[in-house]
């Protein structure tokens, strides 16, 4: 066996790692064992469960692939990684669903493969491969022109309860679309067009359905307190994301269309409102939607330009910095990047530090700083909308016992379907 010496935790205890394999074996004080890493008092943490990421294929390899999304994750401490349905072909089929999981097997880190909803798919098929959720489901066109009406939402909702298949949302209400700001071409007409409310109306729908369901119904990419209290209101799990934690509207005038996504950013005194129910525990996750398009796509007018942006690789980065400064717990961040997403999508050996879990592992010291540069970055879409960023980066990741990243360099690690 192999020990992990004098680990921190996130409460605060000083302990010894002992590894099984892939699993951990035992957590406590002087533990025997061959010596894998001398921690020396540094910060270990469970691996970052990331459920929103689109890693682009089969589709759009150009802007980024299983073996360069996963390698981003290895090195922002992500240790599992859920893909979303909006490739080309859309994953609504078990054929789709076969496509993608074939693909994946590239990844460095863990993986799960959501199924999607549209006109044409299968759920027949779909529900009978093994599906991490059915999602994210789309309740206003994005990138994929997944949008789907009010029957089907329902219809897929019920059929997802039947299969005890938990349904991620994606929540906004077109016809809550401000219609006036189309008159404009600043970067800002974006989140103008987008409106709180139409996320608003959107989450009360989607956790009335569910309601009437008996549906696990948990809202993706969460920008405003108005949507967050909307799922804790209804019964829902949420999730936010790194740049409606850290970017508002006011960040716009320098990001240009490279700040714009969907939903988009929200007012600066919106943004603050969702870091303290961050802060407060009424959020559940933060999850990327890492969305990467390359720099020419980005690089157009705010009506053409794709919805999107990379976050894989940052999110755990920047959250500790915002630990370090004091602004959350580093058991706060534990649990809304690890401990509750494992909890709330049934992943019972990921998310926690102890014995019989799996040794998805992430060493950093929070005293150690750096500016977040899109050019050291690992996408394949080279640009971060955090460029200057502060983040606090691992040293080393680990996913089952094998070193995914280390100090610079990518090690043997390789994932497998959560699923499975």
């Amino acid at each position: 066996m192999r020990v992990i010496r004098d680990a921190a935790l996130a409460d605060g205890r000083r302990v010894d790692v002992r590894l099984d394999g892939g699993r951990i074996d035992a957590v406590g004080d002087d533990l025997d064992g061959e010596l894998l890493a001398d921690a020396d008092g540094k910060l270990l943490l469970p691996g970052m469960i990331d459920v929103h990421v689109h890693f682009r294929q089969p589709g759009a390899s150009h802007k980024e692939t299983w073996a360069t999304g996963s390698r981003s994750a290895a090195a922002g401490g992500v240790t599992t990684v859920v893909d979303q349905p909006n490739t080309n072909p859309p994953t609504v089929t078990g054929a789709a669903f076969d496509e993608k999981d074939e693909l994946a097997s590239e990844s460095l880190v863990e993986y799960g493969v959501n199924g999607g909803v549209t006109e044409n798919w299968d759920p027949d098929s779909l529900f009978d491969r093994p599906l991490f959720a059915l999602g994210e489901v789309f309740l206003a066109d994005s990138t994929g022109n997944m949008g789907i009406d009010a029957a089907l939402f329902a219809a897929a909702v019920e059929r997802a309860a039947d299969e005890d298949v938990p349904v991620t949302v994606h929540a906004e209400d077109a016809d809550l679309f401000s219609e006036d700001a189309r008159e404009r071409s600043d970067a800002d007409a974006w989140s103008a067009y987008r409106t709180p409310e139409a996320e608003e109306a959107a989450v009360e729908r989607a956790v009335e359905v569910a309601e009437g369901s008996g549906a696990q119904v948990h809202i993706a990419h969460t920008s405003t307190p108005e949507g967050v209290d909307a799922a804790r209101a209804g019964g829902a799990t949420c999730e936010v994301t790194p740049h409606h934690l850290f970017l508002s509207r006011d960040d716009l005038d320098d990001l240009g269309t490279f700040g714009r996504m969907n939903p988009p950013l929200r007012s600066e005194e919106r943004r603050e409102a969702v870091f303290e129910r961050l802060r407060e525990g009424k959020v559940d996750v933060v999850a990327t939607d890492h969305a990467p398009h390359t720099r020419e796509e980005k690089d157009a007018g705010i009506w053409d330009a794709p919805s999107g942006v990379p976050g894989v690789e940052t999110a755990l980065p920047l959250l500790l910095n915002a630990a370090r400064e004091g602004e959350l717990s580093y058991e706060r961040v534990r649990d809304v990047t690890a401990a509750n997403p494992a909890r709330i999508f049934d992943l019972p050996r990921k998310g926690r530090i102890e014995a019989g879990r799996d040794a998805d592992l992430v060493l950093v010291d929070p005293e150690n700083v750096r500016e977040i540069r899109g050019d050291d970055l690992h996408s394949k879409c080279g640009w971060t909308p955090f460029e200057g960023f502060a983040g606090v980066f691992p040293e080393w990741t680990m996913v089952r016992g094998e070193f995914a990243y280390r100090e610079g360099e990518f090690g043997s690690a390789r994932g497998e379907n959560v699923r499975r």
